[in-house]
This record gives structure tokens, C-alpha cells and sequence, in this order.
């Protein structure tokens, strides 16, 4: 048996990352204070768990695990890095705070990923290419290929959680109810995905086929577990995210309408509610 608390990697590569990324945020976060727009709370807090989780996805046990003995270990490991580590870092960020970034014009140049027509195809590609086994086998004997296969989780990851919690404006088509339709084929993807694991006859990966056994799991079953937290873990997420989606889209429906009843413009009061400026209305 495998003594997994012994087996914490510090990859100075990822140490680096996340400190760096505290500061910096830390940093752009005490110069908006001193200029009377402080950033919320809830949103350093955010910030500051989706850095500890992507920690111990890239530092903790799974890390040695997911590498060379359960694939289970290693779809957990991603499943922090690219979904949930993902979504609180984005969570944690303003428009305010990534102005510095968006100043730059090879930053400001790849706004266009974020557009939800353009984010959603590309998270699934990443999704369903690095999943193909040769790809798979090669991030697994390759530290090189793994650190890209890791900041493409999470990147990508991030990318697809951007028009949801609408960090900077997005198109205006895409509203609260879109919105809950996107949420629906992000899971859908994930949950077909991990069906296929689950249900699969066969080992896709051959690495773990021959891998030495811990805890006595068979490759089969790794497998199955596999599918399993993608599956748990989609449907966990996609429930609070389609109940946050429907109360704010219950909320807004009200908001809208008294400000309506008062003669306002409609489309100063659509843009007012969506971004959470109708105080600001007179």
C-alpha cells in the first residue's frame, strides 16, 4: 500500500505560479483600495481558494498518484485544477483588477476567447483532445507535455467560466437565461465523457493497466471511479450553478420591472440589472 501523505510533490514551477499570481493580486487589490473602489471580500476569498485548491492539485499526493498509478487520482487532480480551482479564481476577479492586464495590447487581443460562442467549443476541444490516449499517455511520460496538458485544464477552464460569471461585459445576447443553456452543454459534455469511462469494457490507458495496484483497485474499476467524480462532480457544480442562475434570473425579472414602471429606457435598464447598476439609476 502506498503511504500517500508522504508523497507531496513542491513543483517549484507551480509554487512559483501561485505565488506569483497572490501577489499580483494582492498587489492591484491594495492600489484600487487606496482609491476608494476596494474589492470585495467574498471575491479575495475566492481568489484566494481557487489558488489553494490548484495547490493541491499540482503539490499533494493525487499529484504522484494521478501520475503513475490510479487514473482516478489523476481525473480528481484535474477536475480541481480545470473546474473548481477554475471558477473561483474567475469569481475572484473584477474588471478594475484585470485593467493593468487589458492594457496590454497582446492581452487585449484575446478578449475574443471569451465571447461564449468562442470559449465553449474550445473548452470542449481541450477537454475531449487531452483525454485521446496518445495524448494522455504522453502528458503521463512527459513532464513537459504534463505542465502543458495542466495549464491548459486550467486555462481553458477558466475561458469557459468567463461569459457565465461575466468578469468584463459579453455580448448582449447572452443573458441570465443563455446563460443556463450553456451551463446545460458544459455538463452535458462532462457527463457523456465520463459515461464512457464508467461504462467502458476495456482500459484506455496503458500505463495504468500496468501500474503497480494501490489499495487493491483493478484498472477497471480506476476507470470506472474515474468517470464517476467527473460525473459527481459536474453535477454538483451544475446544481449551484443553475440555482444561483435562477434566482438571480428571478431577481433581475423583478428588478427590471419596477424600474420599467417608472419610464425609464429598456435598454439602459436591461444593462443597469445585468451588471448590478440599477442603484445607480435615478
Amino acid at each position: 500500500m502506498v503511504d500517500v501523505l508522504t508523497e507531496w510533490t513542491l513543483e517549484p514551477f507551480a509554487l512559483a505560479a501561485v505565488l506569483l499570481a497572490a501577489v499580483a493580486y494582492a498587489s492591484r487589490a491594495r492600489t484600487l483600495a487606496r482609491r476608494g473602489s476596494p474589492v470585495g471580500r467574498w471575491r479575495a476569498v475566492s481568489f484566494g481558494t481557487g489558488l489553494a485548491l490548484a495547490l493541491l492539485a499540482l503539490v499533494s499526493p493525487l499529484h504522484a498518484l494521478g501520475e503513475e498509478r490510479l487514473f482516478s487520482a489523476h481525473m480528481l487532480q484535474h477536475v480541481l485544477l480545470g473546474d473548481l480551482a477554475a471558477l473561483a479564481v474567475v469569481a475572484g476577479l473584477t474588471g478594475p483588477l484585470l485593467r493593468p492586464l487589458l492594457a496590454l495590447r497582446a492581452v487585449a487581443a484575446l478578449r475574443a476567447l471569451a465571447h461564449p460562442l468562442v470559449a465553449l467549443p474550445l473548452w470542449i476541444a481541450n477537454l475531449l483532445l487531452w483525454h485521446l490516449p496518445a495524448l494522455y499517455e504522453a502528458a503521463l511520460r512527459h513532464e513537459a507535455v504534463h505542465v502543458l496538458e495542466h495549464v491548459c485544464f486550467f486555462g481553458f477552464g477558466a475561458l469557459m467560466w468567463a461569459p457565465v460569471l461575466e468578469v468584463l461585459p459579453g455580448p448582449a445576447w447572452f443573458g441570465t437565461g443563455a446563460k443556463v443553456g450553456y451551463i446545460v452543454v458544459v455538463r452535458l459534455v462532462e457527463t457523456v465523457l465520463g459515461n464512457v469511462f464508467f461504462w467502458a469494457g476495456s482500459v484506455f490507458y496503458s500505463t495504468y493497466a500496468a501500474a503497480e495496484r494501490v489499495w487493491g483497485i483493478s484498472p477497471l474499476a480506476d476507470q470506472g471511479i474515474a468517470g464517476g467524480i467527473m460525473m459527481i462532480e459536474g453535477s454538483l457544480v451544475t446544481l449551484g450553478a443553475l440555482a444561483w442562475l435562477f434566482l438571480r434570473m428571478w431577481s433581475e425579472g423583478e428588478r427590471r420591472q419596477e424600474l420599467l414602471e417608472r419610464g425609464l429606457d429598456p435598454r439602459v435598464v436591461n444593462r443597469a440589472v445585468r451588471y448590478g447598476r440599477a442603484e445607480d439609476l435615478p
